[in-house]
């Protein structure tokens, strides 16, 4: 059985010869670059992957182009964040041979502010199924967080082993994330037919904040796990203030032509 990595990315030249390089055991090794401008694209090719650059329109639409690409039996998605593991890769290797189910969840480990996170809903930390069989799972067209299609009737298993996930390499990054997450998650509240208040900005908020630092024992991680849960609270707000602002469409106030008294 044959392994195709995909691997999406914009501007992540810091981050992408590490990802690519713990996945250089594949097939093939596919990066789906949305017009990067640092040198990302560059040196994927220069590691041996292919670049295919798609305009980015949604997390959903990216990935689900992504896999149209990928050539093999069974695809495997790493974001630029991620890296894969010597363990990982051997289960990996393992599973297509004697594969049991067509879909695999993946855990991860994450490390961030110079420690590995142990609590805070990161550990262990799982996004969408990260190993299938090509033509078995697709996604949906949400522009951020987006779900899955589960195409198999089959259940859907898990690989024991962790990947590491370094999701910011400083706090810039972590106000950008939060940023570019909030408005790509206005949409997803106007689908739902979400009506947007400063209270109720302040209240989601607060349940994100509270979810994190104190049911998911944030605070067992010191520092680390109360900026993860602040920055959660971030977002969240951010995501309810902007679709407030959308419902408002809020706007300058109005200047007359002030002219010269004669």
């Amino acid at each position: 059985m044959t392994i195709s990595v995909y691997i999406i990315a914009y501007n992540e030249s810091e981050k992408i010869r590490d990802c690519i390089n713990s996945v250089l055991w594949a097939d093939e090794i596919i990066v789906a670059d949305s017009h990067s401008t640092d040198g990302t694209s560059e040196i994927a090719k220069e590691l041996g992957a292919k670049v295919i650059h798609i305009p980015f329109n949604g997390y959903g639409d990216l990935r689900n182009q992504a896999i149209t690409h990928c050539s093999c039996d069974w695809i495997f998605s790493l974001d630029s964040d991620e890296r894969c593991t010597a363990k990982v890769r051997d289960e990996i290797l393992t599973i297509v041979n004697n594969a049991i189910f067509d879909i695999y969840r993946v855990p991860r480990k994450n490390y961030f502010m110079g420690k590995w996170i142990k609590y805070s809903g990161w550990y262990p930390n799982f996004r969408q199924p990260q190993l299938f069989k090509k033509n078995t799972m697709s996604y949906s067209m949400d522009s951020v967080h987006e779900g899955f299609i589960n195409k198999s009737n089959k259940e859907i298993g898990y690989i024991k082993n962790f990947i590491w996930q370094y999701p910011f390499k400083n706090m810039d990054e972590v106000l950008h994330k939060t940023n570019r997450y909030s408005t790509l998650g206005v949409k997803k509240l106007q689908d739902k037919g979400e009506t947007g208040s400063i209270f109720k900005a302040f209240l989601h908020g607060l349940w994100s904040f509270s979810k994190h630092y104190f049911f998911k024992l944030g605070f067992l991680d010191g520092g680390p796990g109360f900026v993860i849960a602040f920055s959660n609270f971030e977002g969240t707000f951010y995501r309810y203030i902007k679709l407030t602002e959308a419902q408002k469409q809020w706007s300058a106030p109005n200047v007359k032509p002030i002219k010269k008294n004669l």
